[in-house]
């Protein structure tokens, strides 16, 4: 009895470290080697060198030949993934649209990525007696829009070339439709972190977007303040940027994202 008591003792163990292994792994976003992931665990390197030899064998990790470093393999991407697609991303953002909408008294939007534009998941409404937003499944264009400049600043490289190359529709004659000028301000946006678009869709409208991260790094959505011009500017308030990057930051963290 005493044995295998012991036995599960050391399987719990070993489950344990395989998992602090793979979460260390997947935080570190570079490939490390035994020593690195050994002092950062603070565990032996002959028990760590077990572990990865098993995780490289069952696909979870896998190792550089030339520097014989290590870092996550297409299983463990994969199983990320599914995770990721089980948890909807509105849903998760949702706390932290009230408490955007509660700081700054806008209307507060995340929308995602698609071929076609930016898809509103969820949206709250703000606390004017005025109504002003956008309505959740609403699609908003790449080019006339906070959220779609988002998209093209930090989305795909494929993405931004395929719209500068397609027509701009003129929707208000604020409207950028000129690729040289988009792509200024795609770039803008990539520098500040975030993007606006007054009069761009709308005239009277604007919004403020900034970028939301899954853990692996890339886009998933935008979070956005929608108002009138009157109440965000074409040069947004310190309050409303800091206030806006903040809660982009704190989604990406529930989604697994870390700086």
């Amino acid at each position: 009895m005493p044995v295998i008591s012991g036995d599960r003792t050391d399987g719990v163990q070993s489950v344990v470290l395989t998992l602090r292994i793979l979460e260390h792994m997947g935080k570190a976003r570079k490939p490390l080697g035994v020593t690195a992931i050994a002092t950062a665990l603070d565990i032996n390197k002959s028990r760590i060198f077990r572990h990865l030899r098993t995780l490289v064998g069952e696909g979870f990790l896998v190792q550089c030949r030339e520097t014989e470093r290590y870092e996550i393999g297409n299983r463990f991407v994969s199983l990320g993934r599914a995770v990721a697609d089980r948890l909807h991303v509105g849903e998760i953002a949702l706390p932290h649209l009230a408490t955007l909408r509660d700081a700054l008294g806008h209307s507060s939007v995340i929308s995602e990525v698609e071929p076609g534009g930016v898809r509103i998941l969820a949206a709250i409404t703000g606390k004017s007696a005025i109504e002003i937003g956008v309505k959740q499944g609403s699609l908003l264009s790449f080019h006339a829009s906070a959220q779609g400049k988002v998209a093209l600043a930090f989305g795909e490289a494929s993405l931004k070339q395929s719209v500068l190359r397609s027509r701009l529709d003129m929707l208000t004659p604020k409207t950028i439709v000129s690729a040289t000028a988009l792509t200024k301000d795609i770039d803008k946006t990539f520098r500040q972190g975030w993007a606006v678009a007054p009069n761009e869709a709308l005239l009277g409208l604007n919004a403020l977007a900034a970028p939301v991260r899954d853990a692996s790094g890339k886009l998933v959505a935008c979070v956005a303040i929608v108002d009138s011009i009157q109440y965000i500017e074409a040069i947004p308030s310190r309050e409303q940027i800091g206030q806006t990057i903040a809660t982009a930051e704190r989604i990406s963290a529930a989604l697994g994202f870390v700086r």
